[in-house]
């Protein structure tokens, strides 16, 4: 690495770690304006609830954001949550142990991202326009097949037959695991490096040896997988599977994601800040509640969301080039 080249990456570095540090500033405002005027927001049991319901869309936002650091999206991911629900649902219903259900549920995501990698991957398509055909695709075919009809789950599947307050704690417990893992994975594992390698720079990372393709490929399987996992763990929180579940999951993982500093453009995120802004967007709407505001406010904050994040890389990266000129 050149003198150019490690200027450049440590600007990256230190514009990463201050979206960060800014996305942490602003949930501790929104924390602390929450605690001043509606204190009743964080007693136990009702917070340890909205903590659990946030859990699968935390898990498919580090899913998506791997997806995104190799310069890549997937803007199905809603659409293969409904999926893997569904066949989660049915898997459960047909009276096999939860435990296959939430197999079922994995597998059936891994499928669906590898489909979407290999187009991506090895025919050379753009993600985004591969994976909006996917999910309009995915989404036209549970409507005809499930034709909107909700699927009643046996007893046993919700809280993974533990009761609520522990079945909570799995939930939590297994959503941390995740992002832990993750964590780990992309600063300690040669595939983490990969990853950021290939949406740095693909042509540089195959000349290092590297195979993108592969590593996109795979990107994707994994991404699959993870969203599956995060369609099980809703499963459990809800006594029916509704096919449409997972509208809208694709606007708040990808929102989460670039607000917590992955760049739009690849090669820059941590997990941690997936987490930071997962929690911020989350509060938002019990915030606009509790400040007796309309609910709908939401996506607009989360579409403004994108596009500020988007716009802060931008001025970043061409800042960046001017500094280095």
């Amino acid at each position: 690495m050149n003198a150019n080249e490690r200027e450049s990456w440590l600007v990256l570095r230190m514009k990463g770690a201050s979206r960060e540090m800014a996305v942490g500033v602003a949930l501790v405002l929104l924390m602390a304006a929450l605690g001043v005027f509606a204190p009743n927001f964080f007693d136990g049991q009702p917070f340890v609830s909205r903590l659990a319901s946030q859990m699968p869309a935390l898990v498919a936002a580090v899913a998506v954001a791997l997806v995104i650091i190799t310069r890549q999206i997937d803007i199905s991911i809603g659409a293969q949550f409904s999926v893997c629900a569904v066949v989660a649902g049915l898997v459960a219903s047909s009276g096999l142990p939860v435990g296959a259900a939430v197999l079922a549920g994995i597998l059936t995501g891994a499928l669906m991202g590898a489909l979407n990698g290999a187009l991506v991957a090895f025919l050379g398509l753009p993600s985004i326009v591969v994976t909006l055909a996917t999910m309009v695709t995915w989404q036209e075919a549970l409507r005809l097949w499930r034709k909107g009809r909700l699927l009643d789950l046996p007893e046993g599947v919700q809280w993974f037959g533990l009761g609520q307050g522990a079945g909570q704690a799995v939930v939590i417990a297994v959503a941390l695991a995740v992002l832990l893992a993750a964590a780990w994975a992309m600063k300690h594992s040669a595939a983490g490096r990969f990853l950021y390698a290939t949406g740095s720079d693909a042509e540089a990372a195959r000349l290092a040896g590297i195979r993108p393709k592969v590593v996109t490929f795979r990107a994707f399987a994994l991404m699959g997988g993870m969203v599956g996992l995060a369609a099980a763990l809703n499963l459990a929180q809800s006594p029916q599977v509704q096919p449409n579940g997972g509208d809208g999951l694709e606007l708040k993982a990808i929102a989460a994601a670039v607000v917590g500093g992955v760049a739009i453009g690849g090669g820059r995120g941590t997990v941690w800040g997936v987490l930071l802004g997962m929690m911020l967007l989350a509060n938002v709407n019990p915030a606009l509640t509790h400040f007796h505001q309309p609910p709908y406010w939401e996506k607009a904050i989360q579409g403004m969301v994108i596009l500020l994040a988007v716009a802060a890389d931008g001025w970043g990266k061409r800042r960046g080039k001017l500094n280095l000129e």
